[in-house]
């Protein structure tokens, strides 16, 4: 996962990790568990607390496992079950709808009434897992309602977010990650991820002011940089500051000369109006203009609303790929939320929360020792166990869209989150797997590859560390490796 998304205190658990003391002095422990506990008795984990479970794919059975039935903050692992349920409830070709939508007529190029601009939870409404324009939907809408035959709009723009309700942030949620793409807002009708992306390059020479361009562009937030460029092979001592209730985003600090161009991703406030915003500033791009100003509003849609253009997200399948693979917590938290709708017809986090229990309890995935929060696992208050892990696992090995499922996951040395670790051993593309990284925690949970051909599911978990980053990393990764060979 990305550094980024290690900004939240880890919560308590209850699993001890054995030093290399103990795991020496457990000759009964069968010789795979004893492996991976030797993997693990490393200086980064002493002080933490540690789980584990392997179970073969083809019959289920325990191969390894040590306190698994305690519960442990999963961090990222946690998408695991709202992905897992997002494709058993919704279907792996499921794709949303974005549309213009109004009541009015259209006379001679004017629209007499009201347009809104419906969300319905798309994750994708960005051109970031396409083709790189943030406004491509945003653009394709636009050329809908042209061909529509509108060229002004008399009424307003009102952005529709109706669908979802309740908080916009997550349960528990620390105040330090608000800031940041991975703790953005929640909105049905979501753009960008909810974020605008600044560029920062060196400037000509030291004591120069720091280059800085912002994507996309928009009068939605006001951007000052006091950042400068430092001396060559100095420290990076940027800093980025948006106030809680603004969308002033402030850059200072400084980047060394020859640096290599910095991306900060910064979550916006209200992104319902960040999306009309930014709307509003492509129609008028296009020569659409709009005289009755913009809103937003969650309430019901009024009766007679006919479609004048529409976008079509990407597939359910790939949306799973952009929430795993990357590890992003706003596409889960959409995700959730939608489950909620369909299942409880609730567009809320305590609905999806309550239609993913239901979902486990079909598949006979066991919840004791385990504690939902939030979709995406940045709520440092989840619990979950390493055995309601590797069952959900060993399910969807058998579910019916097991391959969407086991696709959307990173592959170890190849991409996504693993696309940087385990290289070069016999993991490498061997391991399908979720990663896990708040402060304190690091999780790991997927399916592996043996040296002998034969497929396990396991999880690996540790809360507690207070080691670098890097270190428990390599820890987790060396029980990885242990077991595949």
């Amino acid at each position: 996962m990305s550094w980024r998304e290690r900004g939240v205190v880890g919560a308590l658990c209850l699993a001890l990790a054995a030093p290399a003391a103990t795991v020496a002095a457990r000759p009964k422990a069968a010789p795979l568990e004893g492996r991976l506990r030797a993997a693990l008795a490393r200086p980064a984990l002493q002080t933490a607390f540690v789980g584990f479970e392997v179970r073969r794919v083809s019959d289920g059975r325990v191969l390894a496992a040590h306190e698994a039935g305690r519960g442990f903050t999963p961090a990222s692992t946690m998408k695991l079950l709202t992905t897992a349920t997002a494709l058993d409830v919704l279907g792996p070709d499921e794709r949303l709808l974005t549309t213009l939508e109004s009541a009015g007529t259209v006379v001679k190029g004017r629209l007499r009434g009201d347009l809104y601009l419906v969300g319905r939870g798309d994750a994708n409404l960005s051109g970031r897992f396409a083709d790189g324009r943030a406004t491509a939907a945003f653009e394709e809408l636009a050329e809908g309602l042209a061909a529509a035959g509108v060229s002004v709009v008399e009424g307003r723009l009102v952005g529709h977010e109706g669908a979802f309700a309740g908080d916009r942030r997550g349960r528990d949620w620390s105040w330090d990650d608000l800031v940041w793409w991975y703790g953005a807002e929640i909105s049905a009708l979501s753009f960008n991820d909810n974020c605008v992306d600044l560029q920062v390059l060196p400037g000509e020479a030291p004591g120069r002011p720091a280059l800085v361009t912002a994507s996309p562009v928009s009068s939605y937030y006001r951007l000052e940089s006091s950042a400068t460029t430092g001396a060559p092979g100095s420290e990076d001592e940027l800093e980025l500051r948006r106030d809680a209730g603004t969308n002033l985003v402030r850059l200072s600090g400084s980047l060394a000369a020859g640096a290599e161009k910095r991306t900060l991703n910064v979550a916006l406030e209200d992104p319902g109006r960040w999306a009309v915003t930014v709307f509003s500033e492509v129609l008028r791009s296009r020569g659409i203009v709009v005289l009755g100003g913009l809103e937003t509003s969650s309430a019901a849609l009024p009766q007679g609303l006919r479609v004048l253009a529409s976008h079509a997200g990407q597939p359910l399948r790939e949306e799973l790929a952009a929430v795993n693979k990357p590890s992003q917590n706003l596409h889960a938290e959409l995700l959730l939320r939608r489950v909620g709708l369909r299942v409880k017809g609730a567009g809320t986090a305590e609905a999806g929360l309550l239609a993913v229990g239901e979902f486990l309890e079909r598949a006979g995935v066991p919840r004791e020792g385990s504690d939902f929060r939030d979709g995406s696992g940045l709520s440092f208050a989840n619990l979950v166990t390493p055995r309601l892990l590797t069952a959900l696992l060993l399910h969807m090995q058998r579910h019916p869209h097991a391959e969407a499922f086991l696709a959307s996951l990173p592959v170890a040395g190849v991409d996504g989150t693993l696309k940087n670790r385990l290289k070069g051993t016999r993991a490498e593309g061997r391991v399908q797997a979720k990663t896990g990284a708040i402060s304190h925690v690091n999780a790991l949970a997927g399916r592996a590859t043996l040296r002998s051909g034969e497929a396990v599911v396991f999880a690996v978990m540790a809360n507690h560390q207070s080691a670098e980053y890097k270190d428990s990393v390599a820890a987790l990764d060396a029980f990885v490796r242990a077991l595949v060979e």
